[in-house]
């Protein structure tokens, strides 16, 4: 009773811990307390006397893992000569719970990273994951990280002269076991100079261009930011031209000839794409309605045909912070490329301002010779293989969703959106604790409450959606896209089903596998669709374009824009980036992000096409199924392997359990 403690809605005894430790040869005693950590959390911490010598802490933990659940793992171990005494000789445990530990990311003991490829990755994490201190054993995962980041730590590794391949980052998840196998990197054969010339559409883009749009020009992404100290108007126009010639894809032009759409890199324009406007004499009720008015101008602003498909406009506002407005045509950027060009952004202005010419970090693989590779792709034997799986789905009997007015319409106009947010300590939860608990991403989590809110909304526990993911596949040899700015979007059918599945576990392991029986990351449906040869496989996987459902997981943008940052998001409106009369290329959709440290969703849709309430039904069931997953993987019972944990095993989920519930017979006999 008197080491009974509660961390995160678990009741913990604290002496079955210390028995656990102490059944390790080499451990002399051991004593577990409760630390507070700020801000507001609570963590186990094990402190140690071994018998001779120093305890193998990655090996012990490995170990108390096979005897407990997660959440009775300490976060961290700490060695000792002795233990502190009280005078009547018991251990004193109020000593233990103030005494100092070192600070880690509090997923395992802090082991300071010692070979020079560890302190480069090491630095690298820190940078990305926005934390202050990563030791060699931490998992870039459990700490929060995701695909999306991880291409980040794939881009700045390569210019700290290392080579890590997307693979790897998912195959060796901590640090010291990430060094052991990176290498030097290889140099890719990337254009430095322009790139010029036409290259064949890719997947994405042939799907804009067959979407009934009259108003192509006009459908952009865009950042209005506020600025927080005086910029230049001249380095930023230095920044604007540099942005042009480094990134070829702002360059790019489009034209139509008999109905065929075709993509040419230009030549850098006389004039920079940047303009300066000054409302530094204007009150500020003044000074929102001009910069609205002007950001509405600007998204409408692209010719395609002459190109380039940016826009850099500085609102100089007398006092601070002022505004920057960056829009770029979706033809040209995906949320990975803003990542890199904010970056490049800062960089270069420091460049300029400092006097320096700007030079920014060598180019990786051109967007050019990406989609004609894609092309040659297309038609290979490794494509081949994916058209039974893509043909499959198409052959199932789909779920459908009817409007509640079937002859309703879906313009941009008319779109409304509901938005909801997980609070901090549940985002924490959902992007360190809940990957550890069934070795999920974050998009298994997700997909698995919308599946399961879908059957309370819709009555079917199956359903299609559209998967938007980031594209950026390893399937080629010396190709490097770490820093390519483009669409690489995928855009890609999902079909999942927990048909005779309704425990909250089950349902994660259920979904957890249909996403990974997923050929490379579904990269290949789009190259099927658009680019094969072979008339008939294009025309079997046309109707899966259809689903109603568009889901889109963005990533953490917290990192890119960090507390402290010379910019952060702007309150006033942007401008629509979207033609108002244009048709919505999705009929409900789900955008999710983490920004401000919460998950933020947001859920739009045609108020010509449903009430408010039937979509606010589906969004609330939506988060309702979310927090009951994350509450679902604190509790004791969860937990568990599946069977793309053992790829080798050719087992399926309920062979594996089967296996498990044996071996767990034999361990109880013993």
């Amino acid at each position: 009773i008197d080491t009974q403690v509660k961390i995160r809605g678990y009741r913990i005894e604290l002496g079955e811990i210390e028995h656990a430790i102490l059944e390790n040869d080499g451990i002399k005693e051991a004593v577990v307390v409760v630390q507070e950590k700020p801000p507001a959390t609570r963590r186990l911490v094990a402190f140690l006397v071994p018998k001779d010598g120093a305890v193998d802490i990655s090996a012990l933990k490995a170990n108390l893992k096979q005897k407990l659940p997660e959440y009775m793992v300490p976060a961290v171990f700490m060695e000792l000569e002795a233990m502190p005494m009280l005078p009547s000789g018991k251990i004193d445990r109020r000593a233990l719970e103030s005494h100092e530990v070192a600070e880690t990311s509090g997923k395992s003991e802090y082991v300071a990273p010692g070979s020079e490829k560890e302190k480069i990755l090491a630095e690298i994490w820190q940078q990305v994951l926005g934390l202050e201190k990563i030791g060699v054993n931490d998992n870039f995962f459990e700490l929060g990280g995701d695909s999306i980041l991880s291409i980040q730590v794939i881009s700045r590794a390569r210019q700290q002269g290392l080579n890590i391949s997307p693979m790897q980052m998912f195959q060796y998840q901590t640090i010291s076991q990430l060094a052991a196998v990176v290498t030097d990197a290889p140099i890719i054969e990337a254009e430095q100079g322009l790139v010029t010339g036409s290259a064949p559409l890719t997947p994405i883009q042939h799907w804009f261009f067959d979407q009934p749009l009259e108003h192509r020009h006009h459908w952009n992404q865009s950042l209005l930011l506020e600025v927080n100290e005086n910029l230049d108007p001249e380095h930023l126009k230095k920044v604007s031209r540099a942005l042009l010639e480094h990134h070829d894809v702002l360059r790019l032009q489009f034209t139509s000839k008999d109905g065929r759409w075709q993509q040419t890199f230009g030549d850098v324009p006389e004039e920079a794409p940047f303009h300066f406007i000054d409302l530094s004499q204007m009150n500020p009720d003044e000074q929102k309605q001009k910069i609205e008015q002007e950001c509405a101008r600007f998204q409408a602003s692209f010719d395609l045909q002459s190109g380039p498909l940016i826009r850099v406009v500085y609102f100089n506002t007398g006092a601070l912070p002022h505004r920057l407005l960056l829009v770029i045509h979706h033809l040209a950027v995906d949320g990975v490329s803003w990542r890199i060009l904010l970056e490049d952004i800062q960089v270069a202005y420091q460049q300029s301002a400092a006097g320096r010419e700007i030079q920014l970090p060598p180019k990786s693989t051109s967007y050019k010779q990406w989609a004609q590779k894609l092309q040659e792709y297309a038609n290979s034997e490794k494509m081949n293989t994916e058209i039974a799986y893509w043909s499959d789905i198409a052959d199932k009997e789909l779920p459908i969703i009817t409007p509640d007015f079937p002859d309703g319409k879906n313009p941009e106009k008319l779109a409304q959106g509901i938005a909801h947010s997980l609070n901090e300590q549940e985002t924490e939860a959902l992007l360190k604790d809940v990957p550890t608990v069934y070795k999920t991403e974050i998009n298994d989590i997700l997909l698995t409450a919308l599946t399961r809110a879908f059957a309370r909304w819709n009555g079917r526990r199956s359903l299609l959606i559209k998967m938007e993911g980031h594209g950026r596949e390893d399937i080629f040899e010396n190709v490097d896209i770490s820093r390519t700015v483009g669409w690489f979007t995928s855009l890609y059918p999902v079909y999942l089903n927990l048909e005779g599945v309704y425990a909250e576990g089950d349902s994660i392991k259920t979904v957890k596998e249909q996403l990974r029986g997923i050929p490379n990351n579904g990269i290949g449906y789009g190259i099927l669709r658009y680019l094969s040869t072979d008339e008939s496989v294009r025309q079997k996987l046309t109707g899966l374009d259809q689903a109603a459902i568009t889901f889109n997981y963005l990533g953490q943008f917290d990192q890119v824009l960090p507390e402290g940052s010379v910019f952060k998001p702007a309150k006033e409106n942007k401008g629509p980036e979207r033609n108002p009369d244009d048709r919505r290329v999705n009929v409900i959709s789900f955008t999710c992000a983490v920004t401000g440290n919460k998950l933020n969703v947001s859920v739009s849709y045609s108020s010509d096409l449903f009430k408010a309430e039937t979509i606010s039904r589906l969004s609330d069931a939506f988060m309702e199924e979310l927090r009951a997953l994350i509450d679902h993987c604190k509790s004791p019972q969860a937990g568990g392997f599946t069977a793309s944990d053992f790829k080798l095993a050719n087992l399926d989920n309920k062979k594996l359990d089967n296996v498990l519930n044996q071996l767990k017979k034999n361990k109880r006999k013993k």
